[in-house]
């Protein structure tokens, strides 16, 4: 599901913010909402990875002997 709502906000960002025709018109979310739904999706894959970004190492100082 994530790489679809990827894909339809490069698809939102190619096309026109407001449309109207015959039929009707058509207007689309405000890109400030989609930055932020990308956003969201970036946190939700960067917690899904087993290291979380984090990486805990022990420092052990040279000894004086």
């Amino acid at each position: 599901m994530a790489e679809n709502l990827e894909d339809e906000i490069r698809e939102n960002a190619k096309g026109p913010a407001k449309a109207s025709g015959d039929a009707g018109s058509v207007e689309q979310h405000k890109l400030t909402d989609q930055i932020a739904a990308d956003k969201h999706l970036a946190g939700k894959n960067a917690v899904a990875k087993p290291h979380r970004g984090l990486r805990f190492n022990k420092i052990v100082p040279p000894s004086a002997g």
